[in-house]
């Protein structure tokens, strides 16, 4: 499933979120799992800003289970949504700022509960970096996302996230084709 590319260093994660988000379209998702390598395309993510960003779970500061998104960039953040689907999260910006993407498509794996089922993704690997050592990265196969194929739309399920919920930080493919 897809070709190998060249592993995204900690660097490209550490700018603002939704500039990340919208360069991680085309981006390889790589996960080790119990049969083998899988690279799926990155098709469908939201950018959470930091703790001025009502839908962010850092808005209201840190906890036990956002500690992570205040941590390094290129680290993954792992939370469990609605106490059954695990929502996998890359941390952007600097550290002290709370700023990630969630991942909600990658190839088939459409939404981000079927996405960390499909790949096996759970909370153990949350707080790890985005590299080969920890069984998820990220890889660059040379794939451009040209902007008429990206549709930036209002994230999903933040109705609480007041003059945030219309902002346009959901970032999807819209064709398959590069």
């Amino acid at each position: 499933m897809g070709s190998e590319g060249v592993v995204l260093p900690a660097a490209f994660f550490d700018r603002p979120a939704d500039r990340v988000a919208r360069h991680l379209l085309g981006k390889q998702l790589v996960a080790r799992t119990a049969s083998g390598v899988v690279r799926l395309p990155v098709t469908e993510v939201e950018a959470y800003l930091g703790s001025h960003d009502l839908a962010c779970h850092g808005s209201r500061g840190m906890t036990k289970r956002n500690a992570t998104m205040f941590g390094p960039a290129g680290s993954w953040y792992v939370y469990l949504c609605y106490g059954m689907h695990w929502m996998l999260n890359i941390v952007t910006g600097k550290p002290g700022v709370p700023a990630a993407v969630l991942l909600r498509g990658a190839g088939h794996l459409t939404g981000p509960g079927r996405l960390t089922k499909g790949l096996g993704i759970d909370r153990t690997l949350d707080g790890a970096e985005a590299v080969p050592a920890s069984g998820v990265w990220f890889e660059d196969a040379g794939v451009r996302v040209p902007p008429r194929q990206i549709a930036r739309t209002p994230r999903i399920g933040i109705g609480y996230a007041g003059e945030w919920v219309e902002k346009p930080l959901r970032f999807v493919r819209e064709s398959a084709s590069p």
